[in-house]
């Protein structure tokens, strides 16, 4: 995957903060939250991935932590099967439970595998990332 390919993952990922405003389920409201944070933390690994000068050792364990502990709660935020007309998230999810929590163990072993001990490390990371965030985005959201 190149840096283009990483930009896309990016991309695909930030556009689920844009309709969020009039979600009125609490259920999916914090589904939509953690899905935020799980974009923020990407983010933070994103931009180190495209612009190496702003690398940071802390900066990146912390995020990586931060993607792989969200990226494990993912399972039990989506067990409750609420919906909102708001909502990003596709049917399918439930009626393919076992395929999305094992798409959310992907990416939680890939924020866990990352490398964070350098830049490059970061950049090899977050092909794997983005590889994961889209593998479940493809199929479970609208």
């Amino acid at each position: 995957m190149t840096v283009r390919h990483l930009a896309l993952a990016l991309c695909l990922i930030a556009t689920g903060a844009l309709a969020h405003d009039n979600v009125q389920n609490p259920s999916v409201q914090a589904r939509m939250q953690m899905m935020k944070d799980i974009k923020a933390a990407t983010g933070v690994l994103g931009n180190m991935a495209k612009q190496p000068a702003s690398y940071s050792q802390a900066d990146a364990e912390a995020a990586a932590a931060k993607l792989a502990d969200l990226a494990g709660r993912i399972p039990a935020a989506f067990e409750d099967a609420a919906t909102d007309p708001q909502s990003e998230s596709s049917p399918a999810i439930w009626d393919n439970w076992n395929d999305f929590t094992a798409k959310a163990a992907a990416l939680q072993s890939a924020a866990q595998d990352m490398d964070a001990g350098s830049a490059e490390g970061v950049a090899a990371g977050m092909l794997a990332i983005g590889g994961a965030c889209g593998a479940c985005h493809q199929p479970y959201r609208l």
